[in-house]
């Protein structure tokens, strides 16, 4: 379904990742590990489109998304990508419902059909009785189950998750863990997960580990 093909990308003189070759099936999970600077992160958002390599291809259910630019680019992430990251990174200002609902409606949802969707997805979660909550009312596991909830309200075909339970404590932790893979054994997608939790890399169907920017493993 997802298919990199020699990524290369530089800062200046330092190389972060060096010819990368990468394949993703659909409702894989794929964990990525490896220390500090080895150059996960950085293969995780050129893979998501939030990057661009310097050389390499990527290429998703059959789309080059090298040659989307611009508002075409930004709808088909839209579409067809899920982002979690260690920040949870919801609107202070808005209800969990209406974060939830914010990506359906950017892609043109109506009003209605969002609503109805992010509320079967805060029922998923076990929120609904936090549907009018703010942020800064939840707590940081709550948070972070909200913005799962929210890269999966247009359905996309691939998660990609940078460190999704490196600020929460154990059981929570556990609980997204968990949640990931019944929601690939529910709803079919795939993730890639860049982690330093190691039960949550052995956990993945295939852990791939990288070292100075090449996975060795």
């Amino acid at each position: 379904m997802l298919k990199a093909v020699g990524i290369h990308k530089s800062y200046g003189d330092l190389k972060v990742v060096k010819g990368v070759d990468l394949e993703i099936s659909e409702g894989e999970v794929v964990s990525i590990v490896g220390s500090s600077g080895a150059g996960k992160s950085t293969l995780l958002q050129i893979l998501g489109t939030l990057d661009k390599g310097d050389q390499g291809s990527v290429t998703l259910n059959g789309e080059m998304l090298s040659s989307l630019k611009g508002n075409a680019l930004a709808q088909f992430r839209n579409q067809h990508i899920g982002f979690v990251f260690q920040f949870h990174n919801l609107l202070p200002e808005f209800s969990a419902l209406e974060n939830i609902m914010m990506p359906a409606l950017i892609g043109g949802a109506s009003n209605t059909k969002a609503k109805e969707k992010a509320l079967e997805l805060l029922g998923f979660f076990g929120l609904t009785h936090r549907k009018d909550h703010r942020p800064n009312e939840l707590s940081g596991g709550e948070q972070q189950r909200i913005s799962v909830a929210r890269a999966l309200i247009n359905n996309p075909k691939i998660v990609f998750a940078d460190e999704p339970s490196g600020n929460l404590d154990s059981e929570n932790a556990e609980t997204l863990h968990k949640i990931f893979f019944e929601l690939r054994d529910k709803m079919g997608q795939s993730f890639v997960i860049v982690t330093h939790n190691n039960q949550l890399a052995d956990m993945a169907d295939r852990k791939l580990v990288m070292k100075d920017g090449v996975i060795v493993q």
